[in-house]
């Protein structure tokens, strides 16, 4: 796939979107790829570009650095003052995370990561909304990433909200009913309700963005996206992969 400045050309950005999408693409491609051309035009602290990192190896990096934060054993990567001045030029990161907005799960914490790795898109109960999925579109589409992960957890406060199924006052209600498709999914499964709507919530919305995004549905039918799913328990600090 063609790119320019270490993102994907317009020409293939259309292909993913298809032809319905093309107008649109159009017009909102040459936004995001003006930003990105100016900002890339700047001097430069890294000699080279780092090479997009394949799913399998970002998922690896990952689990390790989840790894090292359980055991107590962060490095926290990537903080440095360096780091700081080199990622003010252009970002690489190497995975996205569409997380819960809980103020107890982190993502560069968690997985500990540093300033440029990851990618977050952050909303209550890890929803995949249209701006959850639009961010998610230029993470994989213009910078590159091949590794999207939905992260959920436990006692996931807007996933008991959608088991209730009580009236919330504001705008609260509106990501609440984003997760209810998948409380029903498991509403007559035995053991617990709640726990099994946060692993069903997770897979339902791995499945929106397979589904509900002509480009993440076809960066993954070409191989070159993976979407997954995972539980953080918010006891231990262990993530646990649920697809």
């Amino acid at each position: 796939m063609s790119r320019i400045n270490g993102i994907v050309g317009r020409r293939n950005l259309l292909k993913l979107v298809g032809a319905g999408g093309a107008t649109m693409a159009v017009s909102s491609a040459g936004i995001l790829f003006g930003e990105q051309q100016a900002v890339a035009q700047k001097p430069s602290t890294p000699e080279k570009k780092p090479q997009p990192v394949n799913p399998d190896a970002a998922l690896k990096r990952l689990m390790e650095g989840n790894k090292r934060f359980v055991d107590g054993k962060s490095l926290k990567p990537n903080q440095s003052r360096l780091r700081l001045q080199e990622t003010s030029v252009a970002q690489y990161p190497f995975a996205a995370i569409l997380g819960c907005a809980d103020s107890r799960v982190p993502a560069e914490i968690v997985f500990d990561q540093g300033l440029g790795d990851l990618f977050v898109v952050r909303d209550a109960g890890n929803v995949a909304s249209p701006t959850a999925i639009g961010s998610l579109e230029f993470a994989t589409a213009v910078l590159g990433v091949q590794l999207v992960m939905v992260l959920g957890h436990a006692r996931c406060g807007a996933v008991i909200a959608a088991v209730k199924g009580d009236p919330l006052p504001g705008r609260i209600g509106v990501f609440v009913e984003e997760i209810k498709p998948a409380v029903e999914k498991v509403r007559l499964k035995t053991g617990n309700l709640e726990e099994n709507s946060v692993m069903a919530n997770v897979q339902y919305q791995v499945e929106r963005l397979r589904e509900g995004s002509t480009i993440l549905g076809n960066l993954v039918k070409e191989g070159k996206l993976k979407i997954v799913g995972g539980r953080y328990d918010l006891a231990s600090g262990k993530l646990s992969m649920l697809t």
